[in-house]
């Protein structure tokens, strides 16, 4: 990616790869533009990731710390503080990146691009960190740990050495518990070309909406759904 406008010809196809559609995609492109980038076009008048990145970083550290604390509750303060260094040090986030495919959608600078700027782990890290705050901002902390844990959370049991969620299957042992019946997933809606869309689904207990879920698959947007319908249950 060499241009803002190219970036911006590839916004439904970033939007793919990370699950979730944003309301602001200005937020989602400077996200993606690095302080290189804006030295060498400041007749552009860019604002490059960094801010966002400082939020993304937050929010991050809040999701795994808060994600641990619930998961591992015989864990001591220490032993969880190493769970979480390791979940969100540089080079698990630049990992993270990678996963999602996002690293060629970074904007850099001549110099940057032409020394492998987008292998350089700090560079990775801070770009997924920037997602992760766009992705806050956009759609606030519901919807930033719904899409960490929906992308990442193999990474995390890995770590911790706990088998992944199925949190369809637990949201519907829970709904049959207390309600004797099932949830019901309905689609939503669909957004993107034929060759790449997006699947809305809303998941319903008892008639009432509990949770939302967007995903590239009819199977992964029910996923995301009732780890939506989950979350607001554990509000409550």
């Amino acid at each position: 990616m060499n241009s803002l406008k190219a970036l911006r010809l590839k916004q439904e196809e970033i939007e793919e790869k990370l699950g979730y559609v944003f309301e602001n995609k200005e937020i989602l492109m400077n996200a993606l533009v690095h302080r290189s980038y804006v030295n060498e076009h400041k007749d552009e008048a860019l604002a490059h990731n960094e801010r966002v990145e400082f939020l993304g970083d937050s929010v991050l550290g809040l999701v795994v710390a808060d994600y641990l604390y619930h998961r591992l509750p015989t864990y001591s303060e220490g032993a969880l503080s190493q769970l979480r260094s390791k979940l969100v040090e540089a080079s698990t986030c630049a990992k993270y990146l990678q996963k999602l495919e996002l690293q060629e959608y970074i904007l850099l600078g001549r110099g940057e691009a032409m020394t492998e700027g987008r292998n350089k782990v700090s560079i990775l890290a801070d770009a997924f960190e920037a997602i992760v705050g766009a992705i806050f901002l956009d759609g606030g902390m519901a919807t930033a740990k719904s899409f960490l844990l929906c992308h990442f959370e193999e990474e995390a049991n890995a770590a911790i050495g706990s088998p992944p969620r199925n949190f369809k299957a637990e949201l519907q042992d829970y709904s049959q518990k207390k309600f004797q019946k099932v949830p019901i997933y309905k689609i939503g809606g669909e957004t993107g070309p034929a060759h790449a869309k997006l699947f809305h689904v809303i998941v319903y207990i008892e008639e009432k909406e509990a949770g939302i879920g967007v995903g590239i698959s009819k199977k992964e947007a029910e996923q995301r759904a009732a780890f939506d319908a989950l979350s607001k249950l554990e509000q409550t």
